[in-house]
C-alpha cells in the first residue's frame, strides 16, 4: 500500500492516547495491506481514509473519546442489514454509507473484509473524481 512520506508519525499523532485504538488500526491496515497493495492510505485530523483510487474506506475515533474501539466506515451500492453496522445512510439514491465499530482484534474477520472488497468495487464504478463513501 502506498503511504505518505510522514505515515508512521501522523499514526501516533493520529491515535496519541490510545493505544488499544492504535492496535486495533494497525492490525486493520495490515490485513487492508494484504488486501489492497495498491491501494494508498491518507491520515487526516478526523480520519484515515483509503483510496483506490476513489475513497472506499475510512477509520475515526468513535463520537465519544472514552469508548473504546475504531469505527470503519465504507460505502456500498446497497444498504448492509448485519447487527455490527451500528449506522447506515443513503446520502445519495443507491449509494449507503455504513459505519461499524470494531472493538475486538478477531473482529478484523472474513465477514469485516467481504463488505470492504465490495466497497472497494463500488467506488471503482463511481463515476468523476470524487468520494464513494
Amino acid at each position: 500500500m502506498t503511504v505518505p512520506e510522514h505515515y508512521d508519525s501522523d499514526v501516533l499523532f493520529f491515535f496519541d492516547g490510545r493505544p488499544d485504538q492504535r492496535a486495533l488500526y494497525q492490525t486493520l491496515f495490515q490485513v487492508l495491506d494484504g488486501a489492497f497493495p495498491e491501494a494508498s492510505v491518507k491520515v487526516q485530523k478526523s480520519q484515515i481514509s483509503f483510496y483506490g483510487p476513489r475513497l472506499f474506506a475510512m477509520v475515526s475515533h468513535p463520537k465519544r473519546k472514552k469508548d473504546p474501539g475504531i469505527v470503519v466506515t465504507f460505502g456500498l451500492g446497497r444498504r448492509e442489514s448485519s447487527p455490527r453496522v451500528g449506522v447506515a445512510v443513503e446520502p445519495y439514491p443507491g449509494r449507503w454509507t455504513h459505519h461499524v465499530t470494531v472493538v475486538e482484534e478477531h473482529k478484523i474477520d472474513a465477514e469485516l473484509l467481504g463488505w470492504l472488497r465490495e466497497a472497494w468495487e463500488f467506488s471503482q464504478r463511481k463515476k468523476g473524481g470524487g468520494r464513494a463513501v
